[in-house]
């Protein structure tokens, strides 16, 4: 599948501002070294992709419901850079990066103040909520996640 920048869709629409949401970590995220678990990371990057769009607007049962689709991670690529401890306070973004009728590309980074910890890039696939075959994003998440005007 061939993807498209929200640039190239819309020249004149800026890229949309990458999306922040702040993690705790618990004790129950760390193994027995006090470290968070690398399996773990994947939770905070799903948490922080769950309140993006819920600050578009959306709820995930509302899109299956209302919209009869839902998003599914079809890919992952990560990067473990630096260790997090227990009760770190942290920030994952979600950045839109690419856009396909039915796949979205997002950059998505855990960082604790200015220290970079995990990076990743998460495709996601736009399905059937029922059929869970790839369907077109509808249009109205397209324009609330800033992917068009």
């Amino acid at each position: 599948m061939k993807f498209k920048t929200p640039a190239a869709i819309h020249p004149e629409t800026p890229r949309p501002q990458p999306f922040f949401w702040p993690v705790r970590v618990y004790y129950e995220d760390t193994d027995s070294g006090g470290v968070v678990y690398y399996a773990n990371y994947l939770r905070f990057l799903e948490r922080a992709r769950t309140e993006w769009l819920r600050a578009a607007g959306f709820e995930q049962d509302e899109l299956a419901a209302r919209h009869q689709v839902v998003f599914v991670v079809r890919s992952v690529k990560i990067a473990y850079l630096k260790p997090s401890l227990f009760n770190d306070t942290l920030q994952v973004s979600v950045e839109l990066v690419k856009v396909g009728a039915s796949q979205i590309l997002v950059a998505q980074r855990v960082m604790r103040g200015p220290e970079e910890l995990v990076t990743a890039e998460v495709q996601l696939a736009c399905v059937n909520a029922t059929t869970f075959k790839p369907v077109r994003i509808p249009k109205a998440i397209m324009t609330r996640t800033g992917t068009i005007s």
